[in-house]
């Protein structure tokens, strides 16, 4: 039977986001979905749905959600204190919402996380459109009504049923990416980079901040000014990742909403395996870029597969209880 939720305070950007739509970059459609796509699989796993599903993408905390019925939850991402009523919820863990029970994100902790998924076991319901589910702001469909939520909104959802035993799973620590607070993102040289070798060794040794002007599209990162040139270069495809360095200098990191094409020249793309890294940046974070090569980031990409295939484990060890102990 189908319930709801409803959306009491979505923070600053809530959405719904799934796997993305990579096969509609072709028509010129971003790929979207979830800027941690790592984080949402894991959320989905944990409720017991295919990886790529549809959930809640919430960023930064000041999020109330109150659950219509018992309905089983994934979270994973960012550690944003969460609490279910007046319980302490652990990141990375399974959990039984009770009907009528709300989840509050207070926010940040230790200044550190920017994005956390909410997945519901069952099926969230969510406008279906060029291939994905995903909200695409900038086109204005996916999602709900192809916009973030406000207050106010409910969402219709088709819950499972579940049993006692599936609100106590959790992710281990040694499967997740390395999240940190001021990340190193391993890139590769593109091609472009042989035209401007002075901003590629510009790169590798300074500590970016991420400006004012991020969106889901990309980050515009202070910290250098990268040399670049003023010649007309025809546009060629971008993907997530890239970093373009446009007239000022002042260098662009790429992320899930990404257009499919642009003109700036692009001298790095961080590998697929640490996005989920960038992924859990704010305005005002710090980051640095380190060189790697090919094989290494097939390997990365290759171990996170694995450990998503694992799956999850079982609290037997009291695991979730211990983390939770140390959140309240």
């Amino acid at each position: 039977m189908a319930t709801f939720l409803d959306i009491i305070a979505p923070g600053p950007l809530m959405t719904i986001q799934d796997g993305g739509r990579p096969a509609a970059r072709r028509y010129g459609v971003p790929a979207g979905g979830a800027m941690d796509r790592f984080a949402l699989a894991v959320a989905n796993r944990l409720a017991g749905n295919r990886p790529d599903a549809p959930a809640l993408e919430l960023t930064a905390g000041g999020v109330q959600i109150r659950f219509g019925a018992p309905m089983l939850i994934g979270l994973a991402g960012a550690d944003l204190q969460a609490y279910l009523d007046d319980a302490p919820l652990a990141p990375w863990c399974s959990a039984i919402a009770p009907a009528g029970s709300v989840l509050r994100l207070h926010g940040r902790r230790d200044n550190w996380g920017g994005r956390t998924y909410l997945a519901i076991a069952g099926e969230l319901t969510a406008e279906w459109a060029v291939g994905g589910a995903g909200t695409c702001l900038a086109g204005g469909f996916g999602g709900y009504q192809g916009r973030a939520l406000r207050a106010g909104d409910r969402i219709t959802v088709e819950p499972r049923s579940f049993t006692a035993a599936d609100g106590m799973r959790w992710w281990p620590v040694e499967r997740r990416p390395a999240y940190c607070a001021q990340p190193h993102l391993r890139v590769l040289p593109v091609p472009q980079h042989t035209m401007l070798p002075e901003a590629w060794e510009q790169l590798l040794k300074t500590t970016f901040q991420v400006d004012q002007a991020a969106s889901r599209q990309g980050y515009r990162l202070a910290g250098a000014t990268l040399p670049t040139h003023q010649l007309s270069l025809p546009s060629f495809g971008v993907v997530p990742g890239a970093i373009q360095i446009p007239p000022d200098g002042q260098p662009i990191l790429l992320l899930a909403d990404a257009q499919t094409t642009g003109g700036y020249p692009v001298i790095a793309v961080v590998i697929g395996a640490d996005l989920p890294l960038a992924a859990q940046l704010l305005p005002g974070d710090r980051l640095a870029f380190v060189a790697t090569d090919l094989a290494t980031a097939h390997a990365a990409l290759a171990e996170q597969a694995a450990w998503l295939a694992t799956g999850p484990e079982d609290d037997e060890s009291g695991e979730l209880l211990a983390q939770a102990g140390a959140i309240g």
